[in-house]
């Protein structure tokens, strides 16, 4: 895949090189704009349970 879109990049091998760039940079910012804000609701990440049900006292779990 990666070698279609080299040989149909213009330019010579410096212009492929920055064309590929700018089009990295320009998925990138689509995934951190639009998509992982539209998928984030969707993933389980937020779902976490870190205490096991006993108090916390002064940073220490302490057993009733």
């Amino acid at each position: 895949m990666y070698v279609w879109i080299w040989r149909h990049l213009p330019g010579n091998a410096w212009m492929k090189a920055l064309i590929s760039l700018i089009l990295v940079l320009a998925i990138v910012y689509v995934l951190f704009q639009y998509v992982f804000p539209w998928a984030e609701p969707l993933l389980p990440f937020n779902d976490v349970t870190v205490d096991n049900g006993m108090p916390v006292t002064g940073g220490t779990a302490v057993a009733s």
